[in-house]
């Protein structure tokens, strides 16, 4: 059985406290309904990072995956950029 194609974000790291989970925070334009103006949209995803390579203020690439935890859908794909974070 082949699987479909996997969805992809790319995105920066804003937190990195939990052991082998990272917060990455995607940002994306939308179209305002009335006035036509771009607004910047962001959202957080919780990652897994299984070997903690993530650092605050990376940039990275994250593919959806099966369930891991209560919260978190998305694993790690590659680190991009490395950040000038903590």
């Amino acid at each position: 059985m082949e699987r479909g194609k996997l969805k992809t974000r790319t995105g920066v790291v804003v937190g990195n406290k939990m052991d082998k989970t990272a917060i990455v925070e995607v940002q994306r334009t939308k179209s305002h309904g009335r006035y036509k103006k771009q607004i910047r949209v962001s959202r957080k995803f919780k990652v897994h990072d299984e070997r903690n390579e993530c650092n605050i203020g990376d940039k990275v690439v994250i593919i959806e995956s099966r369930p891991h935890s209560k919260t978190k859908r998305w694993r790690l794909g590659k680190v991009v950029s490395q950040g000038a974070g903590a």
